[in-house]
């Protein structure tokens, strides 16, 4: 785990007041039961996992595709080649949701904005020690030289289900 108290604490303030804005249709399918906890959340989202990202497109369209996805600290990080038009995307406009699910058993979905990585700060250190434990010295290092934005989702909203917690 990550996460310090103080995040944990925040994640789960971002869970509850995303829940007490949600409307009708969200709250009858994310029943109290199924709701999963900011320790539950963290938990679950353990080393890479696949994120459907959507961004918006320059015609404001949303354009969503798969990204290796990584929880850390409390929010959910990826990233993708600076030429990529993922990239181009977000460099336009930071708008963003994404996505995590498993069959019907799990369902992670944040939406906000994607904040550029400073690589030169120690959460981006903490952050590349965590690349480098999924996909090795040799590849981070490769993708940390320049050819790869990477981005920390500032949430705005996030829920998380869980059917089988209850």
């Amino acid at each position: 785990m990550n996460e310090s108290p103080e995040e944990l604490a925040e994640l789960q303030s971002l869970l509850d007041s995303s829940y007490a804005s949600a409307g009708p249709h969200l709250l009858s399918i994310h029943t109290d039961n199924w709701r999963m906890s900011a320790e539950q959340v963290v938990e679950r989202l353990q080393g890479m996992v696949l994120l459907s990202l959507a961004t918006v497109n320059s015609k404001g369209e949303p354009i969503a595709s798969p990204v290796d996805g990584m929880f850390y600290r409390g929010r959910f990080w990826c990233g993708s080649a600076r030429n990529s038009m993922r990239a181009i995307h977000i460099r336009n406009n930071p708008a963003v949701s994404a996505t995590h699910t498993v069959g019907e058993e799990l369902a992670v979905t944040v939406h906000g904005k994607a904040l550029v990585l400073d690589r030169s700060t120690e959460r981006a250190a903490g952050f590349r020690k965590l690349l480098m434990e999924i996909y090795g010295k040799a590849t981070t290092d490769g993708h940390w030289s320049g050819e790869v934005d990477y981005w920390e989702i500032e949430p705005r909203r996030m829920f998380a289900l869980a059917p089988s917690i209850s």
